[in-house]
C-alpha cells in the first residue's frame, strides 16, 4: 500500500551492501519483545537476550503456572541489574483459547485422510482417534466443511507438528473431522483454532482475572496483552478491571487481534487500546493468504497515524529450530519495519526455540538495516497531513522538534516528560535519530504514604520505536522555571555520550516545558 516507505538513494553501489554495519549501543530503533520460557528463563540466557536487544519480556500464561513465571521474572530482574539494561514486563492472557488436553503427554500420530473426533469429554485420554478439548460449545459453533487447526503453540498447517482438520460431521457434543495432513502432536497441551468461527467465551476469563489480580498486581506489570480481542468493549472491560487494582490502573492494554472478528472491529478497538498486537499466526489462518499482507499494512498505518504502538508477531518461525532465518523471513522482518511497525514480538522462537539470543540479535540487525532506508521524509509529510490543522499544542511541538532535528542533522532528540506522552508524540513522527525520553518522577500521596511515579512511564516507552527512556532525579521537575535546567540536561547528555549516540560538536534538539510554555531548542556541543 505504501511502497514509497522504502528510500534508496541512487546510484547505490551494490558492493556497499556487503560492508559490515557499525556496532551501536542501541541495536535498532524498532523494539523486540521476547517471550520467556523453557529455553530462555535462566539468568545467563536472559542477560544474553537483553544485551542482544530485547526491551520487553513477555510472560505467556497459556504455558506454566504463577510460580513458574515468578521464578523466571526473578531471573529477569537479576539479569537487568547485571546487564544494566531496562526491560518492561508484558503479561499475555489466555483468553478464549481452545485447547486439546493430553494428560498422558504421549506423542499422538495423525495420518492424512484419517478420521479423528474432537470431544468435550475431558475424561477421555487423547489418542489418534479422540482428542478431548476444553470447550463444550464447539459442536454448536461449527458445521460440516469448517476448518480447524491444532498444534503446539506454533502451527501453520505446513509442518509435521501441527494438523489441519476439516469438519465432516457433528454428533451431539462431538465433532468428527477428516485429517488433511499427517502430523505428530507432542506435549501436554495443544492450541485449537476454528477458522472464522465465533467462540462464545469471555475475552478475559476468570483464570486471567485471578492471574492479573495476584501475579500481575504483585509484579506491577507494564503491559497487558489482551488475547483474542474482538470488540472495543473487551478493552473497556479489561481497563475497568485494572482500574480497581491499584498501580495496575497505569498498565497499558495492548489489544491482540487474532481473528476476523477483531479485524472487523479494528477501528473501534484501536481507539480504546494503548497499542495493538497483530497476531499473524491465528490471523494467517482466518484470512486468505493473499489478504494477510494487506491487513498488516493497513493496520500498522492506522496505528502509526493514531500514535499508538503496532507490534507484529510470527516473523522468524524457522529460527525455532534453525540458526538462520529463511530469505522470506528476513525480508518479512524488513518489510514490517518499512511498514512502520514499532516492535517485533518473538513467541516460540525464544520461548522454546534453540537459539533465543541469536534470534533476537539477527532480528535486531535486520531492523537496523531496514531503518536506514525508511523514507522518513515521506512518512513525516503524510503524518502531518493526516493530523491536519489546527494541530494541538503538544502535537505541534512534537512535529516541530522532529523537523528541527532533521534540518540541523541532530544526533539525538532529548525530551523531558513526566507522563511520557510528549516523548511518544515525538516518536510518532519517526525521527531518524534516537529520542532519549527523560522521565521526571512526580511525588504523589494517598494520604497514607508518599511515592514517586515515573517508573511505569519509563518502561512503557520500551515498546515504542525510537524511544529510549531514562529515569531522572525527582528533584528536577519536567516543568521548569529555569530555561536551561542545566543539571538534568547534563545527565541526559552524559547518558547519550556513554551510549555512543552523542559526540563532540554534535547538535542536539531538546524539548521541555518552561513554565507554561513548551520549548524546542537546539544546542551544539563543545569538546
Amino acid at each position: 500500500m505504501h511502497s514509497n516507505h522504502l528510500l534508496l538513494e541512487e546510484p547505490i553501489r551494490m558492493a556497499s551492501i556487503l560492508e559490515p554495519s557499525k556496532a551501536s549501543f542501541f541495536p535498532a530503533m524498532t523494539k523486540i519483545v521476547g517471550t520467556l520460557g523453557p529455553k530462555s528463563r535462566s539468568v545467563e540466557v536472559i542477560s544474553g537476550c537483553l544485551n542482544a536487544g530485547m526491551s520487553v519480556a513477555r510472560f505467556d500464561f497459556s504455558l506454566g503456572d504463577a510460580d513458574y513465571h515468578q521464578e523466571t521474572l526473578e531471573n529477569l530482574r537479576t539479569a537487568i541489574k547485571s546487564s544494566k539494561k531496562l526491560c518492561a514486563v508484558m503479561l499475555d492472557t489466555v483468553g478464549p483459547e481452545l485447547q486439546v488436553v493430553n494428560k498422558s503427554e504421549k506423542a499422538i500420530s495423525l495420518k492424512a485422510d484419517g478420521i479423528v473426533t474432537l470431544t468435550s469429554d475431558q475424561g477421555q485420554e487423547a489418542s489418534s482417534e479422540v482428542l478431548p478439548i476444553n470447550f463444550a460449545g464447539l459442536s454448536k459453533s461449527v458445521k460440516k466443511g469448517d476448518t480447524i487447526f491444532i498444534g503446539q503453540y506454533l502451527f501453520t498447517g505446513s509442518e509435521t507438528t501441527s494438523v489441519w482438520l476439516e469438519v465432516n460431521e457433528v454428533k451431539d457434543q462431538d465433532v468428527v473431522c477428516v485429517i488433511k495432513n499427517s502430523a505428530t502432536l507432542a506435549g501436554s497441551l495443544f492450541t485449537l483454532h476454528a477458522s472464522q468461527i465465533h467462540i462464545d467465551l469471555p475475552t478475559l476469563s476468570d483464570k486471567d482475572k485471578e492471574v492479573i489480580s495476584t501475579w500481575g498486581v504483585k509484579n506491577k506489570i507494564d503491559f497487558l496483552s489482551l488475547s483474542y480481542t474482538r470488540h472495543a468493549e473487551d478493552v473497556r472491560e479489561a481497563r475497568e478491571f485494572l482500574s480497581k487494582l491499584g498501580d495496575l490502573s497505569q498498565t497499558h492494554i495492548f489489544a491482540k487481534i487474532e481473528n476476523v472478528e477483531g479485524l472487523t472491529h479494528f477501528d473501534e478497538i484501536l481507539q480504546e487500546a494503548d497499542g495493538i498486537i497483530l497476531s499473524r499466526g491465528n490471523l494467517g489462518i482466518d484470512l486468505p493468504p493473499e489478504k494477510v499482507f494487506l491487513f498488516q499494512k493497513a493496520a500498522v498505518n492506522k496505528c502509526n497515524m493514531a500514535g499508538k504502538p503496532a507490534v507484529i508477531t510470527r516473523v522468524v518461525d524457522s529460527m525455532t529450530d534453525n540458526l538462520r532465518p529463511t530469505r522470506a523471513e528476513a525480508t518479512d522482518v524488513a518489510n514490517a519495519v518499512l511498514d512502520g511497525t514499532d516492535a517485533i514480538l518473538l513467541g516460540a522462537e525464544t520461548l522454546r526455540g534453540l537459539y533465543p539470543v541469536e534470534c533476537i540479535s539477527i532480528v535486531g540487525k535486520i531492523c537496523a538495516e531496514s531503518e536506514k532506508v525508511f523514507n522518513q521524509d515521506m512518512y513525516f509529510k503524510k503524518t502531518v497531513k493526516f493530523v491536519g490543522e489546527p494541530m494541538t499544542h503538544l502535537e505541534s511541538i512534537a512535529s516541530s522538534a522532529v523537523r528541527a532535528a532533521i534540518k540541523v542533522k541532530a544526533s539525538v532528540i532529548i525530551c523531558f516528560t513526566s507522563s511520557g506522552r510528549a516523548a511518544r508524540l515525538i516518536a510518532k513522527y519517526r525521527p531518524t535519530m534516537p529520542v532519549i525520553s527523560v522521565v521526571i518522577p512526580r511525588l504523589k500521596t494517598n494520604q497514607l504514604k508518599w511515592s514517586f511515579s515515573g517508573a511505569f512511564e519509563a518502561r512503557q516507552s520500551l515498546i515504542v520505536r525510537g524511544l529510549f527512556p531514562m529515569l531522572a532525579d525527582p528533584r528536577h521537575p519536567a516543568e521548569s522555571t529555569n530555561a536551561t535546567n542545566e543539571s538534568v540536561l547534563k545527565v541526559a547528555l552524559d547518558h547519550g555520550k556513554a551510549s555512543g549516540v552523542i559526540k563532540s560538536h554534535d547538535r542536539v534538539v531538546v524539548c521541555q516545558k518552561v513554565g507554561d510554555a513548551s520549548v524546542v531548542k537546539i544546542i551544539e556541543l563543545e569538546d
